[in-house]
């Protein structure tokens, strides 16, 4: 029984991504198209890069809810530099990494330092960057970016989407990070047991904080992406998207509760979701469903992490002896 909870928490993911194509093809014949497929996973690119940052700081055992915001931000702060203020493309990218490094750092030093939960911390650094967003930008888009820039939303190398690439090699550099160095193996250690990963001699402190500034750096590189994606910085972007995220990470194995997932299940489960926005423009499905639809969706990852996690409810009518002893 245990075995096959094991089995059904790693393979969960792409068991229900596997349902979703299957239902979509028998739905529709445009989704099983090799074009609408590459489209599937350039729709999904972005969001795996912001998630892989969420998936490392689920591990932990914590949460962050300022992607989104980041996101907007960021993209905002490089569009700005380089339209109106004539930056180099470089120059202006690297600034705006930095300040999503800044404000990863900011999250990581309420939750260390200021010991507060990640929810409230990065709660608050949400309406931090959405309200610098709105002030930098005066509430307009600022379009007319470079070229060089919107190539790397636009752009393809060998037939395949540049955000794809660019998904892809962080997925092996933040797999490393995560499987193949003392960094990753302490962070495991950490969302097990705080009190063991002390005891083990980890730097506790360290690895709690470091995991928002990837945050922080791979939702910046979000932000790039969609900015040079949408042509424009766009300063309501990245709505709702750490719900998304989340989502994401937990469909593809991560445990809310910390210690348990990786870079290969956020991969599935942000595939799921882009699978999950691909198929409702194709059934035509109003935009205002489509929110209701995706935010089952998240109750149904939350309420899947929870089951493999503890097992089934017990029966809202046991009595509390037998609910303790799980009869």
């Amino acid at each position: 029984m245990a075995e096959g909870r094991r089995l059904l928490e790693r393979w969960s993911g792409v068991l229900v991504l596997l349902i979703l194509w299957a239902g979509l093809a028998l739905a529709t014949p445009r989704f099983l198209t090799p074009s609408n497929l590459l489209n599937v996973a350039l729709q999904s690119s972005i969001l795996a890069v912001v998630a892989m940052g969420m998936t490392a700081t689920i591990l932990s055992g914590g949460i962050d809810l300022s992607v989104g915001s980041v996101m907007a931000f960021t993209g905002a702060l490089a569009a700005g530099l380089m339209v109106w203020n004539g930056w180099p493309v470089a120059a202006a990218m690297a600034i705006a990494l930095g300040a999503g490094l800044a404000l990863g750092a900011l999250n990581g030093a309420l939750v260390v330092y200021g010991r507060l939960a990640p929810f409230i911390a990065t709660l608050s650094t949400m309406a931090i960057a959405r309200g610098l967003t709105l002030v930098y930008t005066r509430g307009y888009p600022i379009a007319g970016l470079p070229d060089p820039f919107t190539a790397l939303g636009t752009g393809h190398l060998l037939g395949v989407p540049m955000p794809v690439v660019i998904m892809a090699g962080v997925a092996v550099v933040v797999g490393f990070l995560l499987r193949r160095t003392p960094w990753g193996l302490h962070l495991y250690a950490v969302g097990g047991g705080e009190d063991l990963a002390w005891l083990s001699g980890v730097r506790v402190p360290w690895i709690k904080g470091s995991v928002y500034l990837l945050s922080g750096l791979l939702a910046a590189l979000g932000g790039l992406l969609l900015t040079a994606r949408l042509w424009s910085a766009q300063p309501n972007v990245g709505l709702g998207l750490e719900l998304e995220a989340i989502t994401a990470s937990v469909l593809g194995g991560a445990r809310l509760s910390g210690g348990y997932g990786g870079v290969g299940g956020t991969l599935i489960g942000a595939l799921v979701m882009g699978t999950v926005s691909n198929g409702l423009n194709l059934l035509e499905v109003p935009s205002y469903h489509q929110q209701v639809i995706k935010g089952l969706v998240f109750i149904m990852a939350v309420g899947l992490d929870r089951l493999l996690k503890t097992g089934p409810l017990p029966s809202a009518t046991a009595s509390p002896l037998r609910r303790r002893e799980g009869r």
